[in-house]
């Protein structure tokens, strides 16, 4: 059984940093795709970051040069370093991982690099950030 579990999640300042960490039982993240993705009141869940199964990585214009993607495959985990938060990052954030789950819809998680929807997601975790 494939859980994605992520973690990281807090309050913080605008201006601070944060590390979320997504770890994965039942999946392998390397070589695969995933995604990071947010949700806040109001707003239709947004893609952030997203890596592609050869090591691409898409940023939204919205965090780009503020925060990092990365892997680490001996455990099993991917990383969205967030650096320099704005109380517009307050959300929940999700990963998303599996496109190749068949009769998956996805919910809003598509693959923006292979377009199919992911298979798994975690139960979110909760980022404030105050201004």
């Amino acid at each position: 059984q494939v859980q994605l579990v992520e973690s990281g999640g807090g309050s913080v300042q605008a201006g601070g940093s944060l590390r979320l960490s997504c770890t994965a039982s039942g999946f392998t993240f390397e070589g695969s795709y995933m995604g990071w993705y947010r949700t806040a009141p109001g707003n239709e869940c947004e893609l952030v970051s997203t890596v592609s199964n050869d090591g691409r990585t898409y940023y939204s214009d919205s965090v780009k040069g503020r925060f990092t993607l990365s892997q680490d495959n001996a455990e099993n985990t991917v990383y969205l370093q967030m650096n320099s938060l704005k109380s517009g990052d307050t959300a929940v954030y999700y990963c998303a991982a599996g496109d190749d789950v068949p009769g998956s819809d996805g919910s809003c998680f598509i693959s923006l690099f292979s377009g199919r929807p992911f298979g798994y997601w975690g139960q979110g975790t909760q980022v404030t950030v105050s201004s």
